[in-house]
This record gives structure tokens, sequence and C-alpha cells, in this order.
């Protein structure tokens, strides 16, 4: 089923217009930079503090869950390699498929935001987690299912720092 969806992706989906915008979109997932720019800003203004130190906690549980252990442990091959005809429309990623990274940590600090933050912040920030979610699989470099492990890890990465951090928060 998840070679049939990124088929489908790439015969009924892919197009002129919509390329340029996803693979800007999965530029900002790259190495979590947008996550970590937003959490770094959110540092200077004491009133939002805890936010950015809570922000980088669940990219850096991220960083450890899924890029670290689970990456090596489950060791995926990347879909372009092992679907026929499925042509990745970036660079390969040099490391294996799942879960996906740029899911994960979108998700993790998105969900950070999305619970310390008024709903018109935190529900864009979980709809950019998305995009950026399903920009993998539109440029053929993730299954559907490393992007779904993404989400779940990710919001479970937030989640965690959010607990760990909820002392500090409240103050």
């Amino acid at each position: 089923m998840d070679a049939d969806i990124l088929m489908f992706l790439q015969d009924m989906v892919r197009n002129p217009v919509l390329t340029p915008v996803f693979t800007i979109i999965t530029v900002l997932g790259n190495g979590g930079v947008l996550w970590v720019l937003v959490s770094l800003a959110l540092l200077i203004p004491k009133k939002t503090r805890m936010t950015g130190v809570t922000g980088i906690l669940a990219l850096l549980l991220s960083l450890l869950i899924n890029n670290i252990i689970l990456k090596n442990l489950v060791a995926r091959t990347r879909p372009y390699e092992v679907v026929e005809g499925l042509i990745p429309l970036i660079s390969r990623p040099g490391d294996f498929s799942f879960p996906s990274g740029h899911t994960a940590s979108s998700f993790a600090a998105a969900w950070v935001l999305f619970r310390r933050f008024p709903r018109q912040f935190g529900i864009p920030a979980l709809v950019t987690a998305g995009l950026i979610g399903l920009s993998r699989l539109y440029l053929g470099v993730h299954y559907p299912t490393d992007v779904l492990f993404g989400v779940i890890s990710g919001i479970g990465s937030g989640c965690i720092a959010l607990m760990l951090m909820k002392g500090a928060i409240d103050k």
C-alpha cells in the first residue's frame, strides 16, 4: 500500500506548480531549521522563554529517538531504491527512511507550540508540520508509514518535553 500511495502521488498529483512549492516546504524541515529558529526566537522575550526551551528539548528528544536510535535500528531502505519507477525530486538523502526525521522534528516543535499558545498560532504550526510531512511523500523520499510514525513520535517527543518542563513552565 505504501508503494501504491507514492506512485499515485507521482502519477496523479505531481505537477510543475506544486513541485517547487513542496521543494521549498521540505527545506523548512531540513535539520529542523524552521523549528530551531522559532524556538530560539521564543527564548528572547521572557514571557515565551520557557516555551522556547521546551521546543528545543522536544527537538533534541526527536533527534535522539528518531534520527539516532530508530533510523539505525530499523534501517529501512528509501522508497526510491525499492519502488520500481519512483523518481525522487530532490537529492537522495544519505540516511535510512524510517521514521521521517523532517516530520518528527516538525511535529515535536509544533505540538509544543500548539499546547502552549493560542490556537491562532498553534494550529498553523501543526498545519506547517503536516505540509512538511506531506512534502516528503510528494518528493518521493519517504514511505507514508515513515511519515505517519514521524507524526506519532514527534507528538510523543513534544508531550515528553512538555511533561519534563511542566514545573518550570507553570512558574
